[in-house]
């Protein structure tokens, strides 16, 4: 069975950019598009919307919305295998039922005004947090273009467990389609106990065991071990960088997604602490990350 990649559309700038975004995604997959318009979107901002397309709300309608993405997916990549789908529902609820058939989905980030750059939209926030497949949130200033290859690396976020993790097999296989670098990034943080040294924190480092450094610690050496455990099966011609970071797994992260054109990490399935069923640093990057996020759902 061929899975599409799934985007939100809702007829705004942020969601036309997801759909630039996941048109360059299918064509670099080799895999259908599929654009999904809830018409109950404008339940949330509809308003909103209507105003920022300077139409009055009764003439937002899906066929425009659906029509105007479909225009621009095509104009993008002429021979683009395409489906539209528009639901009588709540956009959090159908996109995650879509989720079920689809190889991604991919989201714009809906933040307005001042604090466009650091809220997420409660659609992209319930979306990440429950799907069945990687979520795409596209982070990062409005007015960046929405292609690939502008930084030229894919950051990944590696976790405990990395053995057989979905979050690294999803980001090998986007650097390998891309042809870029991927750079696996663990943070590691030293017991209260332990002398600082005169290294000052968060500095990032591609060997934990500089040569003629002092040894490393045991939580900085487990960190590179888990590097090298994530990236153990990576194809030979895949260039790789490890970097173990001293300090805040996701103040890290953040760090390195402005230095990236995709962030990846996984994000363990249980209840958490916000309501959604998303780790701490996934729900952090999701909301400070500067450039896009794919948020990988991982086995309990």
């Amino acid at each position: 069975m061929d899975l599409p990649i799934v985007v939100g559309v809702d007829g705004s700038e942020p969601g036309l950019r997801a759909v630039d975004w996941a048109a360059d995604e299918a064509a670099l997959r080799g895999a259908s598009l599929r654009l999904v318009y809830a018409s109950l979107w404008e339940r949330y901002e509809g308003a909103l919307l209507a105003q920022e397309l300077g139409k009055p709300l009764e003439e937002v309608m899906a066929r425009d919305v659906v029509g105007t993405a479909e225009d621009r997916a095509l104009s993008r990549h002429p021979g683009l295998k395409l489906t539209t789908a528009v639901l009588p529902e709540e956009p959090e609820h159908g996109l995650v039922r879509e989720s079920g058939a689809a190889l991604a989905v991919v989201l714009g980030c809906r933040g307005r005004g001042r604090m466009a750059e650091t809220l997420l939209g409660s659609v992209s926030l319930a979306v990440a947090g429950h799907a069945q497949c990687p979520v795409i949130v596209l982070r990062g200033r409005p007015d960046d273009p929405a292609r690939a290859g502008i930084r030229g690396r894919i950051a990944l976020g590696v976790g405990e467990r990395p053995a057989g993790s979905a979050a690294v097999r999803f980001a090998v296989q986007e650097a390998s389609l891309r042809g870029v670098p991927l750079e696996a990034v663990r943070a590691w943080r030293r017991p209260a106990h332990a002398t600082t040294g005169h290294r000052p924190p968060d500095v990032v480092q591609s060997d934990p065991q500089l040569a003629g450094g002092p040894a490393p610690l045991p939580q900085q050496q487990r960190a590179a071990e888990l590097l090298e455990e994530a990236l153990r099966d990576a194809p030979a011609d895949l260039k790789a960088d490890r970097r173990t970071v001293e300090g805040h797994a996701r103040d890290a992260l953040i760090t390195v997604s402005h230095e990236a054109d995709l962030l990846v990490v996984g994000a363990p399935r249980g209840h958490g602490h916000f309501g959604l069923r998303l780790g701490r640093v996934a729900h952090g990057v999701l909301h400070h990350a500067g450039c896009p996020v794919a948020v990988v759902p991982e086995p309990a």
